[in-house]
């Protein structure tokens, strides 16, 4: 008998699933806290929780990862150089400082607009050569003709011997900016995707599990670790979308939301007829917009190990993370007495400055301290330290922007009363130390004058309404989140009803059914193995693979005067409609596809032409990544823009393929 491993490295925790191949239901699962900066440690420790009879029978491996993710937002990739080909208006903020602008492009038809300055691409990549990683190239509309792209990968490739990326492999977008930024942060991640992909498949061979091992992408479908290793941008929010493709799995539902309550954050996405709905607009990540293909999701920063603090009669949820006190007790021994005898004057409380707020170093590095941080560092160390131990030790109020720097440095970390410790304290998820939970709930709650069980269901309720929120938000894009509230508050005599299932996931997310129905008029479902429905998703995420190829009609003078010979789409739409069009035309339709460029006279050719290729290109990437023909599905969509006055012939034709085939789970020898 086969069997299936599929790994998710979240946020918080680590999650690992074993699937019977035969008729793929969940044998065994586990979990294990997430390490950082690598991942492999938690992973590994999931591995071990495993029944070791199922491990060697273990055919398919299937990884999401938050590393490209995590990489991207706290900067620490690998140095690139990036080259720009074209008249590009430079923003104030490149994400590099290693940059060159040349001469060079392409029009809206693939024609070259100015010869490429290869002379200056050479003299900057010796430039840095010494000074980078890996290169990254972008050219003015490359997704129309990428010559000089290639052009420049080729020539950067024999000077250096780095890694290349070009912007029109990744992407067939516009936006050569964008497109820029996508190849920029895939090279970054290149470097570290190889390390950490050797050091998985080493971590297999060592426990004899001889596996065809697969990635999840950010859409939702997964990939061979070939690709994986050449596009890991693609992983980015790798995620969210197991959890979207789990919850659909175990929920058996081809079209439901999903809402993911993780320890760190709040995801919310849809899927609809089988496939998750993606960006129009590409990822963004760490603030940068990029042209990779996305799931759409709505996430907030709200999650089990979200600070629960309060402030002025108030309370808080988030948006830091912290250790909860249940777990911090289990931890470090001798915590739970330091919390029950520390104190806090109300004039100091805000969210860095809290009675059960305390601070442990990590294993991080200090870099660049300044004189303020350097002298609160230094009296915290691996064992949790409050504000009154600080406060003693340095003769003064330890700042709390300079405490903020040292967590946003991730230099230290704080523990802190989480809605984990609220559901300890009404019994309804009792993993850890329930006492310290509700020690910290009885010390918030005397100042707020509520019981221990009363701003424990606070804390809770304010959970399920911020859920409720990203919810709604989600499904109705672009009304304002102070009107959702109103409504989820009960005001205006109305209510919220969601027509479709909403699929929950994450460990204790049954404690927040009957609050959210009580806000939203929605079909709420908790899964079995809900827990590590993340899991499940990188597991049985299908492969798809999307390839569009665009159809242009260019009108093409043909007597009368040389100097129309040019004349662009708008000139000619000038003239029709001032009547004073003196000279013939005919139509030239120009593909442009992935792989190349070519021109017809006739339209209904260019249209089979592009059929034909848009499902080859569909189908060699699909049997590349390891499915069988028999089980690979291409449906084509097409959309037109109208014609205008002087043509019978649409101006442009988008078609898009989609395949969808299930991997194998065989070895291929």
């Amino acid at each position: 008998m086969h069997f299936s491993l599929g790994i998710d490295a979240g946020g918080t925790y680590t999650d690992a699933v074993i699937v019977r191949d035969s008729d793929g239901s969940v044998v065994e699962s586990s979990k294990a806290l997430t390490t950082y900066p690598d991942p492999l440690p938690g992973m590994k420790n999931a591995i071990d929780a495993l029944n070791p009879e199922y491990l060697k029978d273990i055919k398919l491996v299937s990884v999401s990862t938050t590393l490209s993710t995590n990489t991207i937002l706290e900067s620490t990739g690998f140095p690139v150089g990036l080259i720009m080909i074209g008249d590009y208006v430079i923003p104030e903020k490149l994400p590099t400082d290693y940059w060159v602008t040349v001469s060079g492009g392409h029009n809206s038809d693939g024609e070259e607009l100015k010869a490429l300055d290869l002379d200056s691409v050479k003299e900057f990549a010796l430039k840095v050569k010494d000074k980078v990683s890996a290169f990254a190239v972008s050219s003015y509309f490359s997704n129309r003709n990428p010559e000089h792209e290639l052009a420049v990968k080729q020539a950067v490739k024999e000077l250096t011997g780095h890694p290349v990326v070009c912007g029109h492999e990744l992407s067939q977008d516009l936006g050569a900016y964008e497109r820029a930024i996508t190849a920029f942060l895939n090279a970054q991640l290149i470097p570290i995707t190889h390390k950490f992909i050797q050091a998985i498949v080493k971590e297999f061979e060592i426990r004899s599990i001889n596996a065809n091992m697969l990635m999840l992408k950010c859409d939702g479908s997964v990939v061979g670790i070939e690709e994986a290793l050449e596009k890991p941008i693609e992983t980015i929010f790798s995620g969210p979308a197991a959890s979207l493709v789990g919850a659909s799995h175990l929920s058996r539902f081809n079209t439901c939301a999903m809402i993911d309550v993780g320890g760190t954050s709040t995801d919310v996405a849809m899927m609809v007829n089988g496939l998750p709905q993606l960006s129009n607009s590409g990822a963004v990540v760490g603030g940068w917009q990029t042209r990779v293909k996305a799931i759409r999701m709505e996430t907030s920063a709200t999650g089990g190990d979200s600070h629960v603090w309060v402030k002025n009669d108030r309370i808080y949820i988030g948006p830091r993370r912290v250790i909860p006190l249940c777990r911090a007790s289990v931890i470090y021994p001798g915590f739970k007495q330091k919390l029950k005898h520390n104190r806090v004057a109300k004039g100091y409380l805000c969210e860095s400055i809290q009675v059960t707020k305390f601070f442990v170093r990590t294993g991080f590095r200090p870099i660049e301290l300044r004189a303020g941080e350097r002298e609160i560092y230094k009296h915290i160390g691996k064992e949790p330290v409050s504000f009154g131990d600080l406060l003693i030790a340095l003769k003064k109020r330890p700042s709390p922007s300079m405490l903020d720097s040292l967590i946003q440095k991730r230099l230290i970390q704080a523990i802190g009363f989480t809605p984990t410790d609220a559901l300890h304290v009404l019994g309804e998820y009792t993993e850890w130390d329930v006492e310290a939970a509700t020690i910290g709930a009885s010390m918030l709650g005397r100042i707020v004058k509520q019981s221990p069980e009363a701003f424990s269901a606070e804390a809770k309720r304010r959970v399920a309404r911020n859920i409720a929120e990203d919810l709604i938000a989600y499904l109705i894009e672009g009304m304002p989140r102070n009107e959702i509230d109103r409504v989820l508050l009960g005001k205006n005599f109305t209510r919220f009803r969601v027509e479709i299932p909403v699929v929950l996931l994450g460990g204790p997310v049954k404690a927040y059914v009957e609050d959210l129905k009580r806000l939203v008029n929605a079909d709420f479902i908790v899964p079995e193995h809900a827990e590590v429905g993340n899991a499940v998703g990188a597991l049985v995420g299908k492969g798809i693979k999307r390839v569009e190829i665009l159809i242009k009609t260019k009108v093409i003078p043909i007597s009368r005067e040389d100097e129309a010979e040019n004349m662009d789409f708008e000139a000619h739409e000038k003239c029709a409609a001032e009547d004073i069009l003196q000279y013939e035309t005919k139509n030239e339709f120009i593909v442009f596809s992935p792989s190349e460029r070519k021109k017809f006279e006739i339209y209904t050719e260019a249209v089979e032409y592009a059929e034909k290729l848009g499902r080859q290109l569909v189908m060699d990437y699909m049997v590349s990544a390891g499915l069988q023909k028999e089980n690979i599905k291409i449906d084509v969509s097409r959309r037109h823009l109208a014609p205008g006055g002087w043509t019978d012939v649409p101006l442009e034709t988008k078609l898009v393929f989609v395949g969808i085939g299930i991997p194998k789970t065989t070895i291929t020898v």
